[in-house]
């Protein structure tokens, strides 16, 4: 008698089978991490912004209450924050008296950006009569990770 060997392997379809599986998987999770990494930039914003706003409200107390004026910050470099990452006087101009409040500029980890206007033509917008400060994001993402008015302004 003639034994038949029996092969241990998968067919095709066997295989196409499990890879359209894996791709219905991959198309499940992969915008779910997506989302997660978009709500952890808003979550370092948040934080960011509270650490900016302590820091120009540090700044206020020592400078006679004033905040520091757009065009003193922006004396220097393009992205305006020298009034900020720099020593200052008690007139807000360098100085050695108080400072540096921050260690270097901020980056907006939606616009990719440090820049300051007083509006939200920048990366950040900045009213230095109030000390308010906002960052500038995307409007469709304000709604999406339901970020507030006081923490974020539509680009």
């Amino acid at each position: 008698m003639l034994k038949q060997k029996v092969k241990n392997a998968f067919t095709l379809v066997e295989i196409l089978i499990v890879v359209v599986i894996l791709g219905i998987l991959a198309a499940i999770v992969i915008p779910q991490f997506t989302s997660a990494s978009e709500a952890a930039k808003a979550s370092a914003m948040v934080t960011q912004l509270q650490t900016l706003r302590s820091q120009l409200e540090l700044y206020q107390v020592q400078h006679n209450g004033n905040y520091p004026l757009l065009a003193t910050l922006q004396t220097g470099t393009p992205d305006g924050w020298t009034g900020m990452t720099t020593q200052t006087d008690i007139a807000g101009i360098p100085g050695t008296d108080f400072g540096p409040y921050l260690q270097q500029a901020p980056l907006n980890g939606f616009t990719n950006g440090t820049n300051l206007a007083p509006d939200n033509s920048q990366d950040w917008e900045y009213d230095e009569t109030t000390g308010r400060i906002r960052a500038v994001v995307p409007a469709t993402k304000i709604a999406e990770l339901n970020l507030s008015a006081n923490d974020a302004v539509a680009q």
